[in-house]
C-alpha cells in the first residue's frame, strides 16, 4: 500500500514541503511507495516555491480511507486534519506545534514533536546523514520552508538549529538567503485574486479559548497596506465565515514582516476585550498595532484571553 503524507488544512509553505520531503525520504529508505498530498489549495507562496524548485502541487485530499496507511507532518490536531483520520492507520507524527490530542491510532507509533520552527528542520535531523544526499530540489523546498516558518529568522519561534540548516543548505544551493527570502515573501504578500473569505481562511487553524471558538487567521505580508485596504471587506466576510466553519469569532493579524508587528482587525467588542485582555492594547477604534507580535504559535495563541 502507498503511504500517504500530508500536513494540516489551509496548507503553507511548511505544510506543501515537508510532506513532498518525507515522502521523498520514505520511498527511498523503507520499502513501498510514498506519496505526498495536500488537504487543500496552499497559499501564494508555497505555490512559488514548489514551482521555483521543479515540483508539480501534489494532488488535494478530501478525506482518508479506513486502513489508509498515513505519516501526518506540521500538525497534530485532528481538527486540522481528514474528517476520518482516526480510521487511518496512522504510521507516525511528526510536528513541532505543541500537543493537542485526539488522534487514535491502530497500534503503538512513532510520534516525533521539538521545539524547532519548522517541521522540514525536524525532518533534516530525522534523516540523520541521509539529508545530504538529497536533491537540490528538496533541499531548496527545505530552505524554503525554514525561511518561510521563521518570517527569514526575525520570528521568535526560530532557533539556532532552524538558522544553521538554512544556511548551510543556501551554501549548498548557491542561493543568498535575503534576496531569495524577498522573493518568497513578495509571492506571499499577492493576494489580490483572493476574496474575503479566502483570505480569512488561508492561513487559519481553530482554537477555543476560554469556552469561545475562534478562527485565529494569520496573514504575514511585506505589504499590509495591500490587505488592510480591504478592511471593510474582510469584517463583513467573518460572520459567514465563522458560521461555516463553525466558530465564533473569526480573529485576523496582519503581520508586517519588515516592521515585525501585526495589526488586528477589531469589528466588535468581543474582539476589543480579546486585544486588551491578550496583549494589554489600548483600542481606540476598529483596528489596533501589536508591536513585536509575529507568530502563531508563540505569542499570540498562548497569550489569548477573552476576559
Amino acid at each position: 500500500m502507498t503511504t500517504l503524507v500530508f500536513g494540516h488544512k489551509s496548507p503553507d509553505t511548511d505544510s506543501t514541503a515537508s510532506p513532498i520531503i518525507w515522502a521523498w525520504f520514505l520511498s527511498h529508505h523503507q520499502p513501498g511507495a510514498a506519496e505526498a498530498r495536500l488537504l487543500g489549495t496552499p497559499n501564494t507562496e508555497a505555490q512559488f516555491v514548489a514551482s521555483r524548485w521543479g515540483f508539480d502541487l501534489p494532488p488535494v485530499l478530501d478525506d482518508v480511507a479506513e486502513g489508509q496507511d498515513v505519516v501526518i507532518v506540521d500538525t497534530n490536531n485532528p481538527a486540522e486534519l481528514p474528517a476520518s483520520i482516526n480510521k487511518a492507520n496512522v504510521l507516525s507524527i511528526i510536528d513541532h506545534h505543541k500537543l493537542t490530542g485526539g488522534i487514535e491510532t491502530k497500534t503503538p507509533i512513532e510520534v516525533t514533536i521539538r521545539p524547532v520552527a519548522c517541521t522540514a528542520t525536524l525532518m533534516w535531523q530525522l534523516m540523520g546523514g541521509h539529508g545530504g544526499h538529497a536533491p537540490d530540489g528538496i533541499k531548496g523546498l527545505a530552505l524554503s520552508a525554514i525561511l518561510s516558518d521563521t518570517l527569514e529568522f526575525r520570528s521568535p519561534t526560530t532557533t539556532p538549529v532552524d538558522k544553521r540548516l538554512a544556511e548551510m543548505l543556501a551554501q549548498d544551493l548557491g542561493i543568498d538567503i535575503p534576496s531569495y527570502a524577498a522573493e518568497m515573501f513578495a509571492a506571499k504578500s499577492d493576494v489580490s485574486r483572493f476574496s474575503a473569505a479566502e483570505l480569512l481562511r488561508m492561513d487559519s487553524k481553530e482554537y477555543t479559548v476560554d469556552g469561545v471558538d475562534f478562527r485565529v487567521s494569520v496573514l504575514e505580508t511585506t505589504s499590509p497596506q495591500t490587505v488592510l485596504s480591504r478592511k471593510d471587506e474582510l469584517v463583513a466576510a467573518m460572520p459567514q465565515v465563522a458560521h461555516e466553519d463553525g466558530a465564533q469569532q473569526v480573529l485576523l493579524f496582519v503581520v508586517d514582516i519588515l516592521k515585525e508587528e501585526a495589526t488586528l482587525l477589531v469589528p466588535n467588542d468581543l474582539t476589543r476585550k480579546v486585544a486588551e485582555a491578550s496583549f494589554g492594547a489600548t483600542v481606540t477604534g476598529d483596528t489596533v498595532v501589536l508591536p513585536g507580535i509575529m507568530s502563531r504559535k508563540k505569542q499570540i495563541i498562548p497569550s489569548l484571553k477573552v476576559a
